[in-house]
């Protein structure tokens, strides 16, 4: 028998033919279709951070047909972010990142809309900016940040995808999900570790594509979470790791409350980097880059020691540095080191000669002197022919 049935009867799609044919491959999945289209449609996601981790993450959710897109970056477009963050080139240089974040969500889809906040992520801020959204996507790359954005969506209710990367490993996770039982960052890492203990990408490097795939994994489980049910499970209570090198995952188990300080970041070393700056203050002396040139231009003869790591002073270096060790290994290079001599210490930056400065004193070194700002101090005071990473 065939059975007619008017048109009253269909729950018709509220989706335009246009969306119908941009999202046809979602609307054939049984776990997605119109009703899991509709809400993504009607969602709206805010990301902290338009870098590595937000430049593929907002990409593919501007793609899946998020409905708005927040984006939080105080930041300008430098050429050092082109090797990762995606979602800028070469001519957004110079420009605000979520400017230039907008433009390219704009060209992949003209149906989302991407508002634009200007400015950090703040105390006065974050719970307003949370609050009127569904999903935020943790994109920062400091723990200030991340301890901000899981505190607020706790604060709000609101589902935190979290991920961070260094050098050739990630990790990410959904926190606080269901709200108010789901894991939160704290219960990964209880304290922010001590400024420097932890490189950050600047000053440890990172993998350009291991941010396309941990931010990807962001963009999954965000989908995941507004749509709801049937699709899946989500990250909740799951720490996943990445390792790119060995091209492995495993995952951490985690439990709101238990505040196990699992391997987020490596606490000996953190531990060590806290009782080093503990100690005397004035056991070395500060030392500007230009008071450095001038000095030596009077005829200061200090022993150099670049205490970067090989593959930094491969890029450039000072051509007058005597020896190069890395700042954790400066001890073992102690005999060699005149004791009748002043000793400049400089890194990339002055954290990690300050580091090795310290540890020389406990040796008993007394004639020590560390040149703040670094190698990125010189070049930009003293020589701006030296390139800067």
């Amino acid at each position: 028998m065939l059975l007619l049935l008017s048109a009253s009867c269909w729950a018709w799609s509220h989706l335009s033919h246009g969306e119908v044919a941009r999202y046809s491959r979602h609307l054939i999945l049984g776990e997605v279709g119109v009703a899991g289209q509709e809400k993504l449609k009607n969602s709206r996601v805010l990301c902290v951070g338009a870098g590595g981790l937000g430049s593929p993450a907002m990409l593919y959710l501007a793609a899946a047909g998020v409905g708005t897109i927040t984006v939080v970056d105080d930041d300008v477009v430098e050429v050092s972010n082109l090797q990762r963050q995606i979602i800028h080139s070469s001519g957004s240089v110079g420009v605000p990142k979520t400017q230039s974040a907008s433009e390219t969500l704009e060209r992949v889809n003209p149906g989302c809309v991407v508002e634009q906040v200007r400015e950090r992520l703040t105390l006065e801020n974050a719970a307003e900016l949370v609050a009127a959204h569904d999903v935020v996507v943790d994109g920062s790359d400091n723990f200030d940040t991340k301890f901000l954005v899981d505190d607020a969506c706790v604060a709000c209710g609101k589902p935190n995808v979290y991920a961070a990367i260094l050098r050739f490993a990630g990790q990410v996770s959904v926190f606080n999900y269901p709200p108010g039982v789901g894991a939160t960052y704290r219960d990964v890492l209880a304290a922010k570790p001590p400024p420097g203990a932890v490189p950050s990408c600047a000053e440890g490097g990172v993998l350009g594509v291991l941010c396309g795939v941990l931010g990807s994994i962001q963009a999954t489980e965000v989908v995941k979470l507004l749509i709801g049910r049937p699709i899946g499970e989500t990250l909740a209570n799951r720490l996943l790791c990445y390792d790119a090198l060995a091209m492995r995952f495993n995952e951490i188990p985690l439990v709101r409350g238990a505040r196990p300080r699992v391997v987020v970041v490596n606490e000996t070393e953190a531990a060590a980097a806290a009782a080093v700056l503990e100690e005397d203050a004035f056991a070395f002396e500060t030392i500007g880059a230009r008071d450095v040139a001038s000095r030596l231009a009077d005829g200061w003869t200090p022993y150099v020691l670049d205490v970067r790591m090989p593959q930094e002073a491969a890029i450039c270096g000072l051509p007058f540095a005597d020896g190069l060790c890395e700042h954790r290994s400066v001890a073992t290079l102690a005999s060699k080191l005149p004791r009748d001599r002043d000793v400049l210490v400089h890194c990339k930056t002055g954290f990690r000669s300050r580091l090795a400065c310290k540890a020389l004193a406990k040796l008993g070194f007394t004639r020590l002197y560390n040149m703040e700002g670094g190698i990125l101090a010189w070049a930009r005071d003293v020589d701006p022919r030296l390139p800067v990473y």
